[in-house]
């Protein structure tokens, strides 16, 4: 099997001060996710740099992540200086997305444009289900035009969210489908519905084939769990539309790996997989 240096386009920046800044989640995190402690309590970049070296991953995208609207104790903003520094201090290995919030209108476009231009991000990252609208709802557009614009990427969890906090439950509104209308109101826009789409892999799917586009990320589910249909689309048709993720700390970096190395991928779609289309939607200039 040939090497291929991996790029992780969905991580959550996991430093002692990122999770300074965000409710305490143990028992969704080691109970219902199975993150073992030890990561979970958080770690230094450089010990995840270690660990995505011994798993065999370049590079990362670090995520600015709005979690829901400032006021509610289970909400949190990830603040973007805080990945903006991390990119900084490690350029050859990271890089940013900046979360978006819908509830702060112009004011939240305007922070993504100074995070592109600014602070060097290379695409936004949004939760549906938080803000309990659907990514075709009319106050993502804004954000949707802004990415055209900055000629940059968005992606979105798609697919069922869970109960993060058992105070505030929220519904699953990113249903793939939501994405066709998007894709068809902003044809230029780069489109990534990350999390597989699980339970509606084959809508998922399905967006992916129809749109030029649209794109899926293969982050938060394990590998060994795929439906075969998702599987099928990476092996064949879909070769050049996933993008591998984890999601760490939700997935760990060397498990992932291990998992996609059992899916006996060929040398080729391994190497679109893993790394030539993220650096492709994302128009990475990186050295072969």
């Amino acid at each position: 099997m040939s090497h291929v240096k991996a790029i992780d386009a969905v991580v959550n920046i996991w430093t002692p001060e990122a999770l300074a800044g965000r409710p305490n989640r143990a028992a969704f995190y080691t109970e219902k996710m199975r993150v073992d402690s030890k990561t979970f309590a958080g770690m230094s970049l450089t010990d995840m740099l270690a660990q995505m070296d011994k798993a065999g991953i370049e590079r990362a995208f670090l995520i600015a992540a709005k979690v829901g609207q400032i006021g509610h104790p289970a909400c949190y903003h990830v603040p973007y200086k805080l990945v903006a520094d991390a990119v900084q201090a490690h350029p050859d290995r990271f890089y940013g997305l900046a979360g978006l919030d819908p509830t702060e209108g112009m004011t939240g476009v305007r922070e993504l444009a100074r995070a592109i231009s600014e602070y060097g991000f290379i695409g936004a990252h949004f939760y549906p289900h938080w803000f309990e609208l659907a990514p075709d709802h009319a106050r993502w557009y804004p954000f949707y035009a802004k990415c055209v614009e900055l000629d940059v990427p968005v992606q979105l969890q798609v697919g069922q969210s869970m109960v993060y906090d058992p105070t505030y439950p929220r519904r699953s509104v990113g249903r793939p489908i939501t994405l066709d209308a998007v894709a068809c109101d902003f044809p230029d826009l780069k489109i990534i519905g990350i999390h597989v789409g699980i339970p509606w892999t084959d809508e998922m799917i399905a967006m992916a084939w129809k749109h030029a586009n649209v794109f899926i990320g293969s982050d938060a589910h394990s590998p060994r769990y795929w439906p075969a249909s998702f599987v099928h689309f990476i092996k064949s048709y879909g070769q050049d539309k996933v993008l591998f993720g984890t999601d760490f700390p939700v997935l760990g970096f060397a498990r992932t790996m291990g998992e996609i190395d059992a899916l006996e991928l060929s040398s080729e779609v391994r190497a679109k997989f893993l790394r030539n289309n993220a650096a492709r939607v994302y128009k990475l200039d990186l050295p072969r």
